[in-house]
């Protein structure tokens, strides 16, 4: 945390020599934000209203955030005049490019869901990511390399969005299901050990039937 400061300290300083901003501007821009954005903790975006009970739902806190970002999106085309116009002229563009993948593919769609381009139900989703299944199948049996890479980042982009209608955060998913891959192989490790046996002397057909049993097992 102390790295960090120094951080945050030493470029505002640079900042402050320069004329652009210093250490107070980043911290009364960043509380105007927070006053901002969060309504529903601050009422009127007055920090003296804090903790005033508000009468909203965690869907409605989304559908405002949204709309106050939406908001700073155009002040800021506004302020940039014509060329910041041309750079934020789609609805996608400021949706960061660093962003991991799977992250990012969740709130590009997030972002068109905003202007209704979305599916209605899980259901079309579904549908959706099977399409992209027999797409890829198809890709695979012609032996494209290119086709099946983009066929395969269909599916993905598509499990998100299956992940997004569920309200399942895919990132967290993953991690758990990375987690139940390396527990049952341990207990396929641990099982072969026990008979005296290593993973290279067992055959397909046994790791598969270790496999099924630590399922089985709840693991």
């Amino acid at each position: 945390m102390g790295d960090l400061l120094f951080q945050v300290i030493f470029y505002a300083q640079i900042a402050k020599e320069q004329g652009a901003f210093d250490f107070q501007d980043i911290a009364t821009a960043i509380s105007s934000k927070l006053l901002r954005r969060h309504p529903h903790v601050f009422p009127d975006g007055d920090m003296k209203k804090f903790g005033i009970p508000q009468n909203i739902s965690a869907d409605q806190v989304v559908v405002n955030w949204e709309a106050i970002k939406e908001v700073e999106r155009e002040e800021k085309r506004k302020k940039g005049g014509k060329k910041a116009s041309q750079q934020l002229e789609s609805l996608l563009d400021d949706v960061p490019r660093a962003l991991p993948a799977m992250e990012r593919a969740r709130k590009l769609q997030k972002r068109a869901a905003q202007v209704g381009f979305d599916w209605a139900g899980i259901g079309p989703v579904l549908e959706k990511l099977k399409e992209e299944v027999q797409e890829f199948e198809e890709a695979l049996a012609g032996g494209d390399a290119e086709r099946m890479s983009d066929e395969l980042g269909d599916v993905l982009f598509a499990a998100v969005n299956l992940a997004r209608h569920s309200k399942i955060e895919p990132e967290v998913a993953l991690r758990y299901a990375n987690r139940r891959f390396e527990v049952r192989f341990k207990w396929i490790e641990v099982a072969l050990t026990a008979k005296g046996r290593s993973l290279k002397e067992a055959s397909l057909e046994e790791l598969d039937m270790l496999w099924d049993e630590a399922k089985a097992s709840g693991l």
